[in-house]
């Protein structure tokens, strides 16, 4: 079976300084805000480009964290997508401020700019992109446009760890960039973890303040925060896996270059390719098909493995049918859900294994 995710696969040599960097933590005796999470914002924090990091519990609660360090909540309302992971809107709900839904644009199932001027009131606080599926573009036009509207430009950059336009990263457009390291990701850790990356020191030390239960000095809560600490283990395997991370995405890079050059079946849609090589880190290849179902239950009885990232987008959830959408409504979030299918491009896939989802997905009919 050509899994989407291979983990028993990764190289020896990772492995074993994963166990030296867990053993490292183990013998030190510290597990909970110590050196290792210090070690680990720092090194985030410049591989981003960025002044500062904040290690966390998981993505959500960076989002979450990070609306809270701005001092949105009730009252307010943040312009996302319906196109994402739950989490995303969640994040806004666990804040006290309203999500509002836009709708993406079918080249690339990304926000759709015109969507979101749609969906802006006086009580608009925030649009927050997400980088879905490692993609981060139109980074200019965002800026202008948020700076216009004197609104804050957010980040949900939790499937682009490493993606980068016009040599800044993914996370250092914005007023904050937030991050899940959950274990499928590009930089993944062995469970749940998280990062917030700012320019802004006042945030960072806020979100700092509240990921530990709102307490600056021990014992004294100023605010009612959280229990989210990134943990010494999972920092400690981030580090490491850090060092592993281009390599990792010129893999899925390579493998997506294939896939564009090769998959040639009329009944399968390709998303628009980046306009720079970098800009794309191929968290998730995805392609779309109107018997997406077929095509999977189809590309499984051969071997390969799919998933749908994601069947059932934001606006139909049984937690958000009272959220505000654009008023047009969203056709083409809808129509990319009903049709989307994730290939497998993880970083161990061997060249074989390419060459069969290729020839695989040619003879689907």
């Amino acid at each position: 079976m050509i899994r989407m995710n291979d983990f028993t696969s990764e190289p020896d040599e990772l492995r074993r300084e994963e166990l030296v960097a867990i053993e490292h933590v183990l013998r030190s005796g510290w597990f909970i805000l110590g050196n290792e999470v210090r070690q680990f914002e720092r090194t985030w924090a410049k591989f981003c480009s960025t002044k500062f990091c904040a290690g966390v519990g998981n993505g959500m609660e960076a989002i979450e964290l990070g609306l809270r360090a701005l001092d949105i909540g009730p009252g307010d309302e943040v312009i996302t997508t319906s196109m994402t992971a739950i989490a995303t809107v969640l994040a806004i709900i666990h804040a006290g401020a309203s999500p509002v839904l836009a709708d993406i644009n079918l080249a690339t199932a990304l926000l759709d700019f015109a969507s979101v001027e749609r969906c802006l009131t006086p009580r608009t606080k925030a649009v927050l992109l997400v980088h879905l599926y490692g993609q981060v573009r139109e980074m200019e036009r965002w800026i202008t446009f948020c700076k216009d509207k004197k609104i804050h430009l957010l980040e949900d950059c939790a499937q682009a760890h490493g993606a980068v336009w016009n040599r800044q990263h993914a996370g250092a457009f914005g007023t904050w960039g937030a991050f899940s390291f959950y274990p499928t990701k590009n930089l993944g850790a062995k469970g749940d973890a998280g990062a917030l990356i700012t320019n802004s020191e006042k945030i960072a030390e806020r979100v700092k303040t509240l990921r530990n239960c709102g307490t600056v000095k021990r014992y004294e809560h100023s605010e009612a925060g959280l229990n989210s600490r990134l943990d010494e283990l999972q920092a400690a395997i981030l580090s490491t896996r850090i060092n592993w991370l281009e390599r990792f995405n010129w893999r899925r890079q390579d493998i997506a270059r294939k896939y564009l050059a090769k998959i040639d079946n009329a009944r399968i849609e390709l998303l628009s390719p980046p306009n720079a090589e970098q800009s794309h880190v191929y968290h998730l290849f995805v392609v779309r098909c109107a018997e997406r179902d077929r095509l999977a239950h189809f590309l499984e009885e051969q071997g390969i493995e799919t998933l749908i990232h994601y069947p059932v987008p934001a606006h139909r959830q049984g937690c958000c049918q009272n959220l505000r959408c654009d008023p047009h409504g969203l056709p083409s979030a809808e129509s990319h859900a009903n049709q989307c299918l994730s290939l497998p491009c993880h970083p161990q896939l061997h060249d074989d294994d390419v060459a069969k989802v290729i020839a695989t997905i040619n003879q689907f009919e």
